[in-house]
């Protein structure tokens, strides 16, 4: 499964187009993906039909939430589930880069019966295995993901071990500067099925189809 991380409407309308399986669509790739505009995704939900997930996150920085933010959060996700949204991607820590298993639980109830992806503030926390086991407890169908480090190359050796443990219970989605020139090698070491990338080649702003294209070819060579 390939997911492109569209950060605006022109990179979103790229991939929906595209061989990619679905997108995670926010804003503000600067600072690593807010929400997005609810009428942006409107107009996305009434050309295309490819699934999108949406991104719900108010601030940039952390993954600790004022109560506020938590409450935005909530309006947020409700709205987006009304105007179609396919999947949320979302990830609330509490002291000490713990999972914030009540906070978390809420948002999930509320997105029911619909897809929940808990993104990389999983790398913020101390232990990957023991923050994993609780978001399956929670009810995450997939964790996006670098190994707890910088980019998915750097953690190869932990997604390996994070996917022969877990990928039975939740998706593990390999993220973090994953691109056409490296990702079979990193299908290779970590035994990965499941690919997040922006599809940005270097030097340039937008999604590019033809990455998308050499991306895919190595996940599903027979798509």
């Amino acid at each position: 499964m390939l997911e492109i991380a569209c950060f605006e409407i022109t990179s979103a309308e790229t991939a929906l187009r595209s061989v990619a399986d679905r997108i995670e669509f926010c804003s503000d790739q600067h600072l690593g993906g807010l929400t997005p505009d609810i009428e942006e995704f409107r107009y996305l939900k009434s050309v295309y039909r490819k699934p999108i997930y949406v991104m719900i996150r108010p601030v940039g920085g952390g993954f600790m939430y004022s109560d506020t933010e938590f409450r935005e959060m909530r309006r947020s996700l409700l709205e987006f589930k009304h105007a179609g949204a396919d999947g949320f991607v979302f990830g609330i820590l509490g002291h000490g880069n713990t999972v914030d298993m009540d906070r978390n639980s809420l948002l999930i109830e509320l997105a029911g019966p619909l897809p929940c992806t808990f993104h990389r503030a999983i790398d913020r926390t101390s232990d990957l295995e023991t923050g994993v086991r609780s978001l399956i407890r929670l009810g995450f169908r997939a964790v996006l993901t670098s190994g707890g480090k910088a980019t998915a190359w750097e953690g190869r050796e932990p997604l390996r071990d994070l996917i022969t443990s877990y990928s039975h219970r939740l998706d593990i989605l390999v993220g973090g500067g994953v691109r056409s020139g490296n990702i079979a090698e990193l299908k290779e070491v970590t035994g990965g099925r499941h690919f997040h990338s922006s599809a940005i080649p270097q030097y340039e702003s937008f999604a590019n189809e033809e990455e998308i294209r050499k991306l895919q070819m190595v996940i599903r060579p027979d798509h």
